[in-house]
């Protein structure tokens, strides 16, 4: 017994993966469980990751809660520091301008949410999204944010038919 109609999952992640890809700061979007990406290859940051954490069966709508990660390698720089200029707030790579990117990145997808293509798109943002920088997590030192929102989307479900 299946329902052909029933999309919501791949509604919002397709359409998630879509709009990631769109922004030219990610090259590539994978879903799931982010220990099984083989974050090894360089040649596919910027990258977006998306899971989803629960989902809430409502009436007429399906409460998505989901975690959007977008992270881009830190790369050390080679140059000594000179020491005519102070390096303590910046540092000596690049991981500002990753935090910064990347945050435009989820920050562009939470405001197309909230009234943007993809509200009128049927996704509604639930309340407000978090978001939380992270730094060398995976095999790769990597920085990015982990945006984590709950949206609805219409439950497609013909009840009808059964």
């Amino acid at each position: 017994m299946s329902n052909k109609g029933a999309r919501a999952y791949y509604q919002i992640t397709e359409t998630i993966r879509d709009f990631l890809l769109a922004n030219d700061d990610i090259n590539t979007v994978t879903i799931g469980d982010i220990t099984q990406v083989d974050l090894n290859k360089q040649e596919m940051f910027p990258l977006g990751h998306v899971m989803i954490n629960n989902a809430n069966l409502n009436d007429s709508t399906i409460q998505f809660n989901i975690t959007v990660m977008v992270m881009d390698i830190v790369w050390q720089t080679k140059k000594q520091q000179n020491q005519e200029y102070d390096n303590t707030f910046i540092g000596i790579d690049n991981e500002q301008d990753v935090l910064n990117t990347q945050l435009t990145v989820v920050n562009l997808l939470n405001q197309s949410m909230m009234r943007g293509s993809l509200r009128a798109d049927a996704f509604e943002l639930v309340g407000q999204g978090t978001c939380e920088p992270f730094k060398d997590r995976f095999e790769n030192e990597v920085a990015g944010w982990a945006y984590t929102f709950s949206v609805y989307v219409r439950n497609d479900i013909d009840i009808c038919i059964y």
